[in-house]
């Protein structure tokens, strides 16, 4: 072999080696370097927040509201007649109430505008208890002394923060016309207790009634306001109490309002704003 084919040989063998731990044809130092995983385009979303709780301001407050009447009065006399302690006095069980001149009876309106005030206050938290459980033709009752004792310290069920009787007037007056609220006056060993919280109370719902809209009495009271000691629905009341006559239904006026689903809102939305006035939330 000459020396020259000697050289070429062993350039060839050398070439050869550089080659052997690479059978894809490119050098380690050639090869590219992997890269870091890529991030997630989005970050990792945070846990869904839970619906905000609603808002009770009344949660552990009690209210006892008083539908006027029962829808079957008339048809049970001797029951509803029957005379019973109306505070340190007798007088009848109940009366049938009255109506508007087409017949739009007053308990079915009272009753009415309980049921919407209830549902507005369970949404606020309260507990709410109706003096009577329906508004039925084959229901009487029940009795005066019975109504003024629910929610009372001392009975059965919740004792009430406060109780709101509900009421509409038949004056037959062709000018009487608008709202009275009624609070409970002195009546030694009876009304003591509640005589000036009851006043609180009247001036609450009276002062709601008149942003609602409604005008005060022009027949009975002064300035919406009522004194009476002769009311067993206040007598028997050992906590804080009214009754309202939410207008007079002899007033084609006020009986358009209560004969309408609108206007029964608007009175049952004076009720809740003066409950929560008067219990301050």
């Amino acid at each position: 072999m000459s020396p020259r084919a000697a050289v070429l040989l062993a350039v060839a063998v050398l070439a050869a080696g550089c080659t052997a731990d690479d059978p894809g044809g490119t050098s380690a130092a050639s090869s590219p370097v992997p890269s870091a995983p890529a991030a997630s385009s989005t970050a990792s979303a945070p846990p869904p927040t839970a619906p905000a709780a609603p808002v009770q301001p009344l949660a552990g407050h009690v209210v006892v509201l008083d539908p006027g009447h029962q829808l079957g009065n008339a048809r049970f006399p001797s029951q509803v007649n029957r005379r019973v302690d109306a505070g340190g006095f007798d007088k009848a069980c109940n009366t049938t109430g009255t109506s508007t001149d087409d017949g739009y009876p007053e308990a079915t309106f009272t009753w009415q505008v309980a049921v919407e005030v209830r549902r507005r206050l369970r949404a606020l938290g309260a507990r709410v208890v109706l003096t009577r459980d329906d508004n039925s033709a084959d229901d009487w009752g029940p009795c005066i002394d019975e109504r003024g004792r629910v929610g009372n310290p001392g009975e059965p069920g919740p004792t009430a923060d406060v109780r709101i009787s509900l009421h509409a007037d038949g004056n037959r007056s062709s000018t009487a016309h608008g709202f009275h609220v009624i609070r409970p006056g002195e009546r030694a060993g009876w009304t003591d207790d509640v005589v000036a919280p009851s006043e609180r109370l009247a001036v609450a719902l009276r002062d709601a009634l008149v942003g609602a809209g409604f005008t005060p009495s022009t027949y009975l009271g002064e300035d919406g306001i009522d004194v009476r000691t002769d009311l067993g629905t206040l007598n028997h009341s050992d906590v804080p109490v009214v009754m309202v006559e939410l207008g007079n239904m002899r007033d084609d006026r006020d009986a358009s309002v209560m004969e309408s689903d609108a206007g029964r809102r608007r009175y049952a939305r004076a009720v809740v704003t003066a409950v929560r006035g008067f219990l301050g939330v």
